[in-house]
């Protein structure tokens, strides 16, 4: 639950608590998440630092994201709590796009708008409560209770192939799959602009954002490594290019953040499409990129070896038709 102000904050709870904590002289210069526990002995250092990423944290009105920040003597904060939630997804009938299925995984093609597993803001009608109902609640815990059988993520507003695992001893050999790199992921997405090199990697550590907390950037201390391996496909003009993204780590928002980092973000995208990489784009070419309101990025090709016989296993999906209608109103142009 995230709280942009006191009084959202407020709002959010009527079914929750909001305690309101003062810093006392003796705790000033202490950690944020440790001044916390020792407030509220009753929440883990976990579950308070991911109310804090949940923005459930104000100070003045305005939300504290950065659990590592040191208190200030007489810093007053207002935390958010709200009502526990069921421990364990409920199985929803929700239509999937079964692409395989065995004993012991199942394939899916996700539809652009579909959440993988419950989060804030999202506690159902996901991915996974779509996967129970189908797969009778045969799906590995080893994800966790809020994500149960799911190896691997793609964002909401991207479309595209994922692999859920159906019990424990799949789950742990898909994601040693992953871990070592042998995963086969391929993606196509729209860029603003032509990348040169046509064809080229982008190797760059991915973190926090330094200022945006919800954000991740291209980080040059403190990331987790992230090599992207890309190729441009097609062009329209040089304002716009069809590209594939293979990717060799898999971290948070990768393709999108690699690809703005370049300069060449994805047309669509909210949170990284930066204006400048607009500039000098025909004025009819730019009103039908802009009109365009996801991330147009779609996980087209997965490839990897089933779990138990070793079998390679190799998926392709079609790129969605609001794609497909995006770059049909380029051509000629």
């Amino acid at each position: 639950m995230a709280c942009g102000s006191l009084d959202d904050c407020h709002k959010a709870l009527e079914n929750g608590t909001l305690h309101t904590l003062k810093v006392e002289p003796p705790q000033a210069g202490m950690r944020l998440d440790r001044w916390l526990a020792e407030r509220l002995p009753e929440l883990s250092r976990s579950r308070l630092q991911a109310l804090i990423a949940a923005g459930g944290l104000t100070a003045h009105g305005a939300v504290v994201d950065l659990p590592s920040r040191k208190v200030k003597e007489g810093e007053e904060f207002q935390l958010a709590i709200p009502d526990a939630a069921p421990a364990e997804p409920e199985a929803q009938a929700i239509d999937l796009a079964v692409v395989y299925e065995d004993d012991d995984l199942i394939v899916v093609d996700k539809p652009a708008g579909l959440v993988v597993h419950p989060a804030p803001g999202n506690p159902d009608r996901t991915l996974v409560n779509a996967l129970l109902h189908h797969c009778a609640g045969s799906l590995s815990g080893v994800g966790g209770v809020r994500r149960p059988g799911i190896v691997h993520r793609i964002d909401k507003d991207t479309s595209g192939l994922v692999v859920a695992a159906k019990n424990d001893v799949a789950h742990a050999a898909l994601a040693a799959q992953f871990a070592e790199h042998s995963i086969e992921r391929a993606y196509v997405a729209l860029c603003w602009g032509v990348p040169l090199p046509r064809h080229g990697s982008v190797n760059g550590a991915i973190g926090r954002h330094p200022v945006d907390r919800k954000k991740m950037a291209v980080v040059d201390s403190g990331g987790k490594r992230a090599v992207t391996h890309y190729k441009v496909l097609r062009c329209f003009g040089d304002y716009a290019s069809l590209v594939e993204c293979r990717l060799e780590t898999g971290r948070t928002h990768q393709i999108r953040v690699h690809m703005a980092s370049i300069g060449h973000p994805l047309v669509g995208d909210q949170v990284y499409g930066k204006s400048a990489a607009r500039r000098g784009v025909p004025v009819t070419a730019r009103e039908r990129l802009e009109r365009f309101r996801r991330q147009a990025l779609h996980a087209r090709i997965l490839g990897f070896r089933q779990p138990r016989s070793l079998e390679p296993l190799h998926f392709e999906s079609d790129i969605p038709s609001d794609f497909k209608d995006l770059i049909s109103s380029l051509e000629g142009l």
